[in-house]
């Protein structure tokens, strides 16, 4: 027996080099996570999904932004925790070692946002992870003066995005997947006037709008934005053809089956694919995600669990789902936008894009958490709904100085091609999507992926 080897061992599968952080290096992130000092973790600015070990010790924690998964092994010298940003990653490294029957994807489990998860590789049996929360903004501390509340939240927006500016190349080509709605709008305009700001030529800004079948909403919406505010310049259709759309692909590329998520991610691969096409070099996108969950956005009836009152007064609802303490809480894929993260990282990562979304940083958060939802809606769903455009359009107009058209909500795939072939091209059917994941796990697929 080789009696150097490490009883409890870590295979860390994510790359160093995805690791996007603004100020410090990934060392130093390891050190502030080890250091059981939830401010430490939150002072860390970027996008980072970060392995820590300290002997039979593992910290796990990750960025809003991206997902990050584990699962635990047995060896014969003892436990092995394999860490990765996919579940199909896991799979294959199972495989690579001959532990293929000890898998199955309800078995990963994904680390919640906002939280350090604390494992001990101490052997069988395994103790529970311990979730620590190291971001827990107050709630409710604003007042309901609405131009108040736009103003911190639109600065709060334009901070991150400088933040993240200053971390690029200068220079390098900025995209932004643009709807015209409310979210990618005051991202566009934020950045129009923060690379003015900055001195930097607005030029390297661009506005991508998905049509389908040269068909959508969203296209007209998006000229019309850009003609009142006087950038049309910037706008750039993308038109690609309703047979590009693979929900079945989706569904292989997020690892997931709910519907809403797989039709959005359809829709947003043949938008990378088609713009990796035209622009081969181009890496940075700016978009819009999260925006909903911040400002509470979602309409409520269509959720048979919810109701305004647990909406508006559930922490983060919408960001992390029913938390980690909950029994609602998903084991595999945590809640809210911490699991519909996987919808812009893995896609944008399946055609080389760098993607950011300024919303997901905990400082506008932050903000949104502040807002006292409760006494501004008063129960009524109608006077939810219209906050957001209301909050979002002072804001803009204080910090920026513009005036923002402010369009009705429209989710992307629906946006992005015509209204009678909505129900054709997105049928909503959960079952033959979660068929065709587990199809994805099944001992043939799994060779395949252990030969490549």
């Amino acid at each position: 027996m080789d009696t150097h080897r490490p009883i409890s061992r870590v295979i860390n599968l994510i790359p160093s080099d995805s690791q996007r952080l603004w100020s410090i290096d990934e060392t130093e992130a390891r050190r502030r996570l080890l250091a059981d000092d939830p401010a430490a973790v939150l002072n860390i600015e970027g996008s980072f999904a970060l392995v820590a070990q300290d002997r039979e010790r593992v910290l796990l924690a990750r960025s809003l932004d991206r997902p990050m998964r584990y699962f635990l092994a047995k060896s014969t010298d003892g436990p092995v925790l394999i860490v990765a940003d996919r579940i199909d990653e896991i799979a294959t490294e199972l495989s690579r070692r001959g532990w293929s029957a000890q898998f199955h994807p309800s078995y990963t489990r994904m680390v919640p946002g906002h939280h350090v998860t604390t494992l001990r590789l101490v052997g069988c049996p395994d103790p529970n992870p311990v979730h620590t929360r190291f971001f827990d903004p107050p709630r409710g501390t604003l007042t309901a003066d609405l131009d108040l509340v736009g103003r911190h939240y639109i600065q709060a927006l334009y901070s991150e995005l400088r933040s993240w500016l200053l971390a690029q190349h200068a220079d390098t080509p900025i995209g932004v997947p643009f709807s015209g709605g409310i979210d990618s709008g005051a991202v566009f305009l934020c950045l129009y006037k923060l690379l003015l700001n900055e001195g930097q030529s607005p030029a390297r800004l661009k506005a991508f709008t998905l049509s389908i079948d040269g068909e959508g909403d969203d296209a007209r919406q998006a000229r019309e934005f850009l003609a009142d505010t006087g950038l049309e310049m910037f706008g750039e259709v993308i038109d690609v053809p309703s047979a590009a759309l693979d929900p079945f692909h989706a569904v292989a590329v997020i690892e997931d089956y709910k519907p809403l998520d797989v039709e959005c991610a359809a829709v947003n691969l043949a938008l990378l694919a088609a713009i990796r096409e035209r622009y081969p070099d181009w890496r940075l996108l700016v978009d819009g995600d999260g925006g909903d969950e911040n400002l509470k956005d979602y309409p409520i009836e269509e959720n048979t669990e919810l109701t305004i009152r647990s909406v508006v007064n559930n922490r983060m609802l919408y960001q992390e789902g029913w938390g980690v303490e909950s029994i609602k809480h998903s084991l595999t894929y945590s809640g809210g936008y911490s699991r519909g993260c996987v919808r812009s990282y893995a896609c944008a990562r399946e055609y080389g894009f760098a993607a950011f979304s300024p919303y997901t940083r905990p400082a506008v958060i932050a903000v949104a958490e502040a807002i006292p939802f409760a006494e501004l809606t008063q129960g009524s769903h109608e006077r939810l709904y219209a906050l957001k455009g209301e909050i979002v359009a002072r804001g803009v107009r204080s910090v920026l100085g513009l005036e923002m058209p402010i369009f009705p909500k429209r989710r992307f795939q629906h946006g992005s091609v015509s209204a009678q072939e909505v129900d054709r091209l997105f049928p909503r059917d959960e079952a033959r999507y979660r068929s065709y994941f587990e199809t994805l796990h099944s001992a043939p697929a799994q060779r395949i992926l252990a030969e490549r």
